[in-house]
């Protein structure tokens, strides 16, 4: 699987179930990626999504503890076993992890590449996505120009699972 996030200097994701920051380039990059491929979130990134509905060109599915949670265009799953039993087949590398920050701790130990989108900045923050650089798993494979939006500076880096 894969996991795609955008993160502040911190490895923050979110702070009051909003995401930090919105980089149309980031928006775009996302959409790209994971066309024709299988993306998961969770219910309250869904909600972040425009208009709050699921992404275009792709499967979408919701991990939502909630047996009774339903969206249209998108299937759910209540837990970690029922998602994973709807993936039976796929292949992991179609597979995008998109957040939030308690999806992406369930299934971080699945994936084995990790798009980031790293903003040079550091924002209040109460939802964090785990510092890759800091961990012995994990190993920086790629790294983009230095990109701008404004007066916001970030890169979109590649990691790769080391496998021991």
């Amino acid at each position: 699987m894969n996991v795609i996030v955008t993160v502040d200097e911190n490895w923050a994701i979110g702070n009051r179930d909003r995401q930090l920051v919105r980089i149309p380039a980031d928006w775009r990059a996302l959409q790209e990626q994971t066309a024709g491929g299988v993306v998961i979130m969770g219910r309250k990134t869904l909600a972040l999504m425009p208009q709050g509905q699921p992404l275009l060109r792709c499967r979408n599915m919701i991990l939502s503890g909630s047996p009774a949670y339903a969206v249209r265009g998108a299937e759910t799953a209540d837990s970690l076993s029922a998602l994973l039993k709807k993936l039976d087949g796929v292949s992991s590398e179609e597979i995008y992890v998109c957040g939030g920050e308690s999806v992406y701790k369930q299934l971080l130990p699945y994936c084995d590449t990790a798009y980031v989108t790293m903003v040079e900045k550091s924002y209040e923050a109460d939802r964090y996505f785990e510092n890759l650089d800091r961990s012995e798993a994990w190993n920086m494979t790629e790294e983009s120009d230095e990109q701008t939006c404004f007066d916001i500076t970030y890169y979109f880096r590649k990691y790769k699972r080391i496998r021991r």
